[in-house]
């Protein structure tokens, strides 16, 4: 189904980690530490300025890989991992993008179900990977069906 999109990647594009949607994500997840929203905090750790929660990059734009069409509704959640250089800092600049890693098939209880593998990379103006974010997405056989392949 996905078999020719492996190895395919977005272009890369700029992202800020800016400070008001820091604070705002901060305290969508339940999560206000003062590491993250407190100014003073920031500039006495050791970062010398505020840093982001770890699933951040969540917010992110990766770009497109071009040809890579998934359904809007009915693909299931599988698994999202992320690794750290080092934290994410608020006002630095990011270049994100996104490879499709690999995609698989497996027989389970409700018929042929894909695994999408798209890992996602972030990394700092001079080119050094800051993050990786490795995620995998479930297609039913149901959402098979409806997109008939």
């Amino acid at each position: 189904m996905y078999k020719d999109m492996i190895g395919r990647k977005s272009d890369k594009v700029k992202n800020m980690v800016e400070r008001g949607l820091v604070r705002r994500f901060a305290e969508s997840i339940g999560d206000p530490h003062p590491i993250y929203i407190d100014e003073e905090t920031g500039e006495k750790s050791s970062y010398g300025r505020n840093i982001a929660p770890p699933t951040f990059p969540r917010v992110f734009d990766y770009g497109t890989v071009e040809g890579l069409r998934l359904p809007k509704k009915g693909l299931i959640h599988g698994e999202q991992k992320y690794h750290y250089e080092r934290p994410l800092l608020v006002g630095e600049e990011l270049y994100c993008h996104t490879v499709v890693e690999d995609y698989y098939e497996k027989s389970g209880g409700n018929g042929r179900m894909g695994f999408l593998a798209i890992k996602r990379y972030g990394e700092d103006v001079q080119g050094n990977i800051v993050f990786t974010e490795e995620m995998v997405t479930i297609i039913t056989e149901t959402v098979r069906k409806a997109m008939n392949v």
